[in-house]
């Protein structure tokens, strides 16, 4: 259906109600780093993180690309999709109601809507129907297992719902079609009833089977697991795919652990319904089940949003098939985790139990102790490498060194691989300290010299030492300063047109850039206003730009509260306008100094980091490079003839 013009009513409450960390998480693994959000950028390639996002500003920002916007932008981007079809679907996820500008389309589009409040409303009702056939008598057994069979108390029964849906191949349609009055459509959409093949009608899905709801992360039932009671196969059976329930998008138990992964800045991941159930039985509140699924990016995006570490515990069994379920739950994410993105653990239980068998014979301390101690993924990973392996054997030496080379290959993050190598190496010299460099650098040399440490190296001289700790270049200013000069540069631009190829001049020759993102964005909006009219080149003649900025900025208020102050001008904003040539020049000696300190400081730790040796040339152009930027932050520094604190 094309979507028709919506309200901006609709479109302000969207704006409102959609977090930009809640919406980015969905795409990207976010870390806190002060008040914002890092993590890779989705818009271009990238090993080390540019992308932030402000839930204060509620805007996101790439320093690499120089993408930027709020939440519904970034969808847009990402998915390539109309700016209508984003305010809608977020609207959907939200709960905002929809409004549009021609009311007589508002009826279809509602009723669109309103198929997932029926499949919501139908799916609450069965959940509600299952757990009050668990209390009668056709529901005795399944009861007797959950608190015999699984030792659950009717607390945690209750906690999560827990029913039984009776052994009849029409129960649940009669129930819901001839006395709730559902239509049959609607059950089926929402996976509780099939089409008989011959003969019309329907037929149950679920039938003698203990009953045990998924949920979304706002605890609204979305789907069912069912486990059979009897010998019949398979054992557990999920609902099918639905417009609210996606296997692969959902972890079950997460409404009831995303409190305490928060809290515990730790979410454990186990397979099966009744290991979550028994852990939070227990009081290990942050676990979540992967309903027998790899683990899919979707879902350990889900679960990260809450974990500011972005710690994951993996716990299967420690047999081989548990070891097998840990490898294939891993799937997608093992991306992440060797570029360093998820700290991912992996927990292995003794005597092929589940985490539910283990606390029928164990405390709950017992079980927390094994988490604190759980291994990184890596280290699990060589220690699978080495299992059953006598590394005095030549082959069994030649292969496990192989497989160590492969997997030490895969790791991006040069100082974990460093660690990595060493460790590998200190584990094939047996124990034999005199061993261990000649394996160190046999690793390096099959991974290519990428895992380098550098030994070769010379160290530096006591007077390039003394260079670098004392000679260091005069510290840029800080950010308080650069953004009032910043925002008194683009004052002028906009209300002084005779200053405004000035400013562009300077910004292009020096090949400066606003270094804050809501003035970085603003200065963005200003070229695309006067490339589109073709006059970039002659900006005086652009009396009306603030009036049309402030027209393209409709759709864009949370920017807009961050520059709004820029298009007015007060008594104080009046007198340092009255100084403009001098303003100007002290805001841009100030960009100047970020700039050059931001190159200094990389080409510095590249020169730092480049083996002389290995690389002279490239040890050499990285000093030219460094001191060259030092060289001209002196420059700027006897340069000012005026202070720029004093000025701005």
């Amino acid at each position: 259906m094309q979507i028709p013009r919506l309200h901006p009513d609709t479109i302000e409450e969207v704006k409102l109600r959609a977090d930009i960390v809640d919406v980015v998480s969905e795409y990207v693994v976010l870390r806190k780093r002060g008040k914002d959000f890092v993590g890779l950028c989705p818009f271009h390639d990238e090993k080390s993180p540019s992308f932030t996002v402000s839930q204060t500003k509620q805007m996101y920002y790439c320093f690499g690309c120089q993408a930027g916007g709020n939440a519904i932008k970034f969808v847009m981007e990402l998915g390539k999709r109309s700016f209508a079809d984003v305010v809608l679907d977020l609207a959907r996820r939200y709960q905002v109601p929809v409004q549009t500008l021609e009311p007589e389309q508002r009826q279809e589009l509602q009723r669109q809507l309103s198929l997932r409040e029926q499949l919501y409303e139908v799916l609450a009702t069965s959940a509600q129907f299952y757990q009050h056939a668990l209390r009668q008598s056709q529901g005795q057994k399944a009861l007797q297992y959950l608190q015999s069979n699984r030792q659950l108390k009717e607390e945690t029964i209750q906690q999560f719902g827990l029913g039984y849906a009776p052994a009849g191949w029409e129960t649940i349609y009669r129930y819901l079609v001839e006395d709730k009055h559902y239509p049959a459509q609607i059950l089926e959409k929402a996976g509780l009833i099939k089409p008989r093949k011959e003969g019309g009608g329907y037929y149950d899905v679920f039938r003698d089977r203990l009953m045990i709801p998924i949920r979304d992360v706002q605890g609204r039932v979305i789907a069912f697991g069912g486990r059979t009671l009897t010998d019949e196969q398979p054992k557990y059976l999920n609902s099918p795919e639905t417009e609210l329930f996606s296997k692969g998008k959902t972890l079950f138990a997460l409404d009831q652990a995303k409190g305490g992964i928060s809290q515990l800045d730790q979410a454990v991941v186990v397979e099966g319904y009744f290991d979550a159930i028994a852990l939070h039985a227990a009081g290990i509140n942050n676990a979540v089940a992967s309903l027998g699924t790899a683990l899919s990016l979707e879902q350990v995006r889900l679960i990260l949003r809450y974990t500011e570490s972005k710690q994951l515990v993996l716990n299967f069994d420690a047999d081989k098939a548990g070891t097998n379920a840990a490898e294939r739950a891993i799937g997608e994410i093992a991306e992440l985790a060797y570029k360093g993105e998820v700290q991912l653990k992996i927990l292995n239980l003794a005597d092929g139990k589940d985490a539910d068998e283990y606390l029928h014979s164990h405390t709950p301390e017992d079980y927390g102790e094994l988490l604190k101690n759980a291994p990184l993924w890596l280290d699990w990973q060589i220690q699978q490498i080495i299992q059953n392996r006598d590394l005095k054997q030549a082959t069994d030496f030649q292969q496990v060194t192989q497989q160590m080379v492969k997997l030490l290959k895969r790791i991006e993050a040069s100082e974990t691989r460093k660690f990595y190598v060493a460790y590998c190496a200190q584990i094939l010299s047996l124990d034999d300290a005199g061993l261990v460099r000649l394996r160190e650098e046999n690793l390096e040399t099959q991974l290519g010299g990428t895992a380098s440490i550098n030994r070769r190296q010379k160290p530096l001289t006591a007077s390039v030492k003394n260079y670098l700790s004392h000679q260091s270049p005069a510290p840029p200013p800080d950010r308080s300063l650069l953004e009032h000069a910043e925002a008194l540069l683009l004052r002028i631009y906009l209300h002084c047109p005779e200053q405004r190829q000035a400013i562009i001049a300077e910004l292009e020759e020096r090949d400066l850039q606003f270094s804050l993102s809501h003035h970085r964005f603003l200065w963005q909006q200003i070229l695309e206003i006067s490339s589109s009219d073709g006059e970039t080149r002659n900006l005086a003649s652009q009396p009306d730009l603030i009036s049309r900025l402030q027209d393209h900025f409709l759709e864009f208020s949370s920017e807009m509260g961050l520059i709004s102050h820029l298009f007015h001008v007060n008594e104080k904003n009046q007198k340092e306008i009255l100084r403009t040539p001098q303003v100007v020049q002290a805001a841009i000696a100030c960009m100047d100094l970020v700039m050059l300190e931001k190159r200094y400081r990389h080409f510095l730790e590249l020169w730092q980091q480049t083996d002389p040796e290995a690389e002279p040339e490239r040890y050499q152009s990285y000093y030219q490079a460094f001191y060259a930027e030092k060289i001209k932050l002196q420059k700027i520094d006897r340069q000012r003839l005026f202070s720029i604190t004093e000025l701005l």
